[in-house]
């Protein structure tokens, strides 16, 4: 997870996502303190390279989750905290 520590304003802040974990299927993007903390999903194939490069938007400064399910059934999850100085709605955070 490549993620800023503080991101200057809140409605576009760039992360970069890759999966290590073989047969990875999907990456969810979660943001604790958006009013839905489910920002993105992105499902892989098998012959797809597990990475995403994406901007989101984060209402103010949060815990930033990443979690990666695997066609086995497993789950594994890495998180970072985004200081936020200006939130994604324009608000001071």
């Amino acid at each position: 997870l490549k993620a800023p520590q503080i991101a200057e304003n809140g409605t576009i802040v760039p992360i970069e996502v890759k999966s290590l974990i073989e047969n990875t299927r999907a990456i969810y993007v979660l943001v604790d303190k958006n009013p839905s903390p489910l920002t993105a999903k992105f499902i892989f194939s098998k012959a797809s390279q597990p990475s995403v490069s994406t901007r989101i938007k984060m209402r103010e400064t949060s815990k930033l989750t990443i979690i990666v399910e695997s066609d086995d059934g497993f789950f594994y999850e890495t998180s970072k905290l985004v200081k936020v100085t200006i939130g994604g709605c324009g608000e001071e955070s």
